[in-house]
């Protein structure tokens, strides 16, 4: 990664382990009220996993359901100048749109990254592009909305990686029921992967030659 984008991260790193501290102070009650106010992202783990993966299926087209404040957008963003491609992500909350644009034209890739605002499944059945690689981070209680949405417009090949799939805890049966429902899809492989707060990892292998290869 360029420089640029270094700093970006090393930002947003920095706010939320400053986060995390004030989180430990926070009784649940007063957590509910304001968890919207945090960055609560993949974090760097799972963010060079996604980059890493972008770039190595070279994927074209991205799409990331839940930007919330663009931590996870940078590094998509950053695999997206590599392969030639670009970055849709979705977010309703205005606040939190400025703050991302802001920190994508710092990071340089602000003609890579579009955001669409708006209701994610709104946006989902609007694209008229096929999908590489979908990083699903939204509401829990969507997942399987979404999945539901975008399956029809995967791309051979594709990837579809599912955040929270192990904690927090109180998002177990949603992510159970994403879990249950990609693996009642055809033409899905995937599995649990404990990273960050647990990923699936899925690909939708329909278009494949026999070497797992999809045609360009």
């Amino acid at each position: 990664m360029d420089q640029r984008v270094q700093a970006v991260l090393n930002e947003y790193a920095a706010r939320h382990q400053a986060e995390l501290v004030e989180m430990r102070r926070l009784k649940p009650e007063e957590m509910g009220r304001i968890r919207d106010e945090f960055l609560i992202p993949l974090g760097p783990v799972v963010g060079n996993f996604v980059y890493e993966l972008a770039k190595a299926q070279q994927a074209k087209v991205i799409l990331e359901l839940g930007m919330s404040f663009g931590y996870t957008s940078v590094y998509l963003g950053a695999a997206a100048r590599e392969t030639g491609g670009k970055v849709i992500t979705t977010e309703l909350d205005p606040k939190k749109i400025a703050y991302a644009k802001a920190m994508y034209e710092k990071a340089g890739l602000a003609d890579i990254i579009e955001i669409r605002a708006g209701d994610a499944r709104k946006t989902i059945d609007a694209a008229k592009e096929r999908f590489d690689l979908v990083i699903v981070d939204l509401w829990k209680d969507l997942y399987v909305d979404c999945l539901d949405r975008f399956y029809p417009k995967l791309a051979p090949g594709a990837y579809i990686v599912g955040d929270n799939m192990i904690f927090p805890q109180d998002a177990r049966k949603d992510a159970m029921a994403y879990r249950k429902a990609i693996r009642a899809k055809p033409h899905i492989d995937t599995v649990l992967l404990p990273i960050g707060n647990g990923i699936e990892l899925s690909r939708y292998t329909a278009g494949l030659d026999a070497d797992g290869i999809a045609a360009r």
